[in-house]
């Protein structure tokens, strides 16, 4: 097969323990899925989960031990840091019930959704997509898959972030409002999950600006941590 111009290279994480990566399909995101985050951003209660989607090629991947950097954003005086859990599945399929859900997991990562708040939140005022806040290129620096049989008990796991040392995230997994299960039931139902997708299972309270020369440390307990450094 010959093509009109070179294809891009496929994106892929490293798999802690493996020399093989796992290639990057889709790359979905869950919205406001920790109740304390959804009061500070102006919401409250259980409302059925939302999504949305970041291009695979906006992941910034950061391999076991490195340190990753992403530029500040054009367009924005308030890029917000948002602290995840990622789930990636490695077993297909649509209409997976909560119960089959933990089948379909290949692993576990620690991400980070960048957010330009400002466009987003002028986006939401017009009734707008907000991808423009969301999608934007190196938005979602990204640590090494944890294969599930090596990730400890992630759902109770503590999940945080530091920036510049000082604590600005801190909460549990447990305190999802939709869990990891019910989360790929709804994507499911919507969508045919493929092997290599991407969930970035939501934020806990704490999301706040960073600047540039910012150093922010994730971590989720038995996942390792993820640094990242906004640059000058």
């Amino acid at each position: 097969m010959s093509f009109v111009f070179e294809p891009t290279s496929t994106v892929a994480l490293p798999v802690v323990g493996q020399p093989e990566r796992f290639p990057i399909h889709r790359v979905y995101c869950v919205g406001r899925n920790y109740e304390e985050h959804a009061k500070e951003m102006g919401f409250t209660g259980r409302e059925p989960p939302f999504f949305f989607l970041k291009p695979t090629d906006s992941l910034v991947v950061v391999d076991a031990g490195q340190i990753g950097s992403m530029p500040y954003p054009s367009l924005t005086q308030n890029l917000h840091h948002e602290i995840e859990l990622v789930v990636a599945i490695g077993v297909g399929g649509k209409n997976i019930q909560a119960a089959d859900a933990e089948k379909h997991i290949y692993g576990y990562a620690v991400g980070l959704d960048m957010t330009r708040r400002d466009l987003q939140n002028d986006m939401k005022k017009q009734g707008r997509p907000w991808c423009i806040g969301k999608a934007f290129d190196q938005s979602g620096p990204i640590g090494p898959i944890t294969p599930k049989d090596k990730a400890g008990d992630v759902i109770n796991a503590e999940i945080s972030l530091q920036v510049n040392g000082a604590d600005r995230q801190r909460s549990s997994i447990d305190k999802l409002i939709w869990n990891i299960a019910e989360t790929i039931e709804h994507l499911s139902a919507a969508w045919e999950l493929q092997p290599g997708d991407l969930i970035f299972t939501g934020t806990p309270e704490g999301v706040a600006a960073v600047v540039q020369g910012d150093r922010l440390v994730g971590q989720v307990t038995g996942l390792g941590s993820l640094t990242v450094d906004i640059q000058k």
